[in-house]
């Protein structure tokens, strides 16, 4: 089976690694969007424009679903990808505020989402926080910059903790309970931020439930989620085979994916 994942840039990654690490048997084709790369500062129908165009290219390879790796481009154009790829199952993604606010209930605490700013900015957001937040807990804070960090391959500690520094400035952290990564690009710095915040403090994303959305589309085995297993994607002896595509069809670009891959699975080395 031949499954698709898309994103503007390399952050969509942080799916496909969860996606490999437990459908080992399936095809991959990861394809990014680098005519238009960042999605989060651009207006809401230059997204779907992009988004539309880039299915079509995506589609030409005959897949057999497509995940929307990237929670501004769901926002944008899910429902409209839906209707036109009706034949195959088209999984998006949305900022795990639903888990966040339940798990602020248990802690007493607040929910921070961190997100792009068109994100933050749409409708769908926004209906998302009204219909989960009763205690209206949920704050937000746009983080544009952090995406063209990760594009860069930006990991360096010192510079992005002076970043998130800069950042928080001025907020009480120990108000906090949760922190949502509301962008898939937000993920290679998890390990930064667990360093930085104070350790009452959890991180949560949106990757694992879109992987086991995916898992129930297509009816296939669920393995547990990275958090509950105790296998990592470094050790397996076999790789699922991936295919990568980008809208400019730069190799420089492609080898860029194949680095931050690589760099996403030290991680959990």
């Amino acid at each position: 089976m031949s499954i698709a994942f898309f994103d503007s840039g390399i952050g969509g990654l942080t799916v496909l690694q969860e996606a490999m690490r437990r459908l080992p048997g399936e095809n991959f084709l990861y394809f990014a969007d680098t005519l238009h790369v960042p999605y989060g500062t651009k207006t809401l129908n230059e997204v779907k424009r992009y988004v539309q165009q880039s299915a079509e290219l995506i589609m030409k390879e005959q897949v057999d679903a497509l995940v929307v790796a990237c929670n501004t481009g769901t926002s944008a154009a899910i429902e409209e990808l839906r209707n036109t790829y009706s034949h195959i199952p088209v999984i998006g993604m949305e900022p795990a505020v639903k888990p966040a606010v339940r798990r602020s209930h248990e802690a007493g605490r607040r929910v921070l989402v961190f997100a792009t700013s068109l994100t933050l900015s749409l409708t769908k957001y926004h209906d998302l926080v009204d219909r989960v937040d009763d205690h209206k807990v949920v704050d937000s804070m746009p983080l544009p910059e952090l995406v063209q960090y990760c594009e860069q391959l930006m990991f360096d500690p010192q510079e992005i903790e002076a970043y998130f520094r800069g950042k928080l400035a001025g907020i009480n952290l120990d108000s906090y309970g949760t922190i949502v990564l509301g962008c898939t690009h937000f993920p290679y710095y998890k390990n930064i931020l667990h360093h930085l915040l104070p350790p009452h403090i959890e991180l949560i994303d949106g990757t694992g439930g879109t992987v086991d959305r995916l898992c129930d589309m297509l009816d296939l085995p669920k393995v547990p989620r990275a958090a509950e297993s105790s296998v990592n994607t470094s050790s397996q002896t076999s790789v699922p085979p991936i295919t990568f595509m980008c809208s400019d069809g730069n190799p420089a670009y492609l080898d860029k994916m194949a680095q931050a891959l690589k760099y996403l699975q030290s991680l959990h080395a």
